[in-house]
């Protein structure tokens, strides 16, 4: 089971209204808890065989875990490549709020650096570059919500 299908039955299970999932396969088992007002949406997600072993301190998952950020042309004219949010959650400049921002306006990036975080369910999430080039403007201010899909930075490709 591959992070989209796990998304997409978070969803499904957040729109049907039942109050607890619970889904063993092989390798995986996971639990989605659901509830009123007050609470909280729970998902508890098991592997035995782990491909990578997170920090004591901070659990993050790798873009490659929840999806790619996607790409897109802005406008053909200026030849823009919009990186957009592949999950639902808050965004985040910085790993911490003691640490320095990942990216700057102005910034050259390469493939794979980091450009922020997106927090969904007690995760962290690292959303990585897959161009080179130069950040033209960031569009989402710092420990804002952020949508699937929505564009976050422009970014000029070399």
């Amino acid at each position: 089971m591959d992070i989209k299908e796990i998304q997409s039955l978070i969803k499904f299970v957040a729109k049907s209204g039942v109050s607890e999932v619970k889904l063993k396969m092989e390798d995986i088992k996971i639990t989605i808890k659901t509830g009123g007002g007050d609470h909280l949406e729970t998902t508890t997600i098991v592997q035995q065989h782990p491909t990578m072993v997170p920090s004591p301190s901070v659990i993050q998952a790798p873009a490659t875990e929840i999806g790619e950020p996607a790409l897109l042309e802005a406008k053909e004219d200026d030849k823009l490549i919009t990186v957009k949010s592949p999950i639902i959650g808050t965004f985040y400049r910085k790993p911490a709020p003691d640490k320095p921002i990942f990216a700057e306006v102005g910034q050259e990036i390469s493939e794979g650096d980091v450009l922020c975080v997106i927090e969904a369910m007690k995760l962290f999430n690292e959303i990585e570059s897959e161009v080179r080039g130069k950040i033209v403007k960031i569009l989402v201010d710092d420990s804002t919500p952020v949508e699937f899909d929505q564009p976050l930075f422009l970014v000029d490709p070399y």
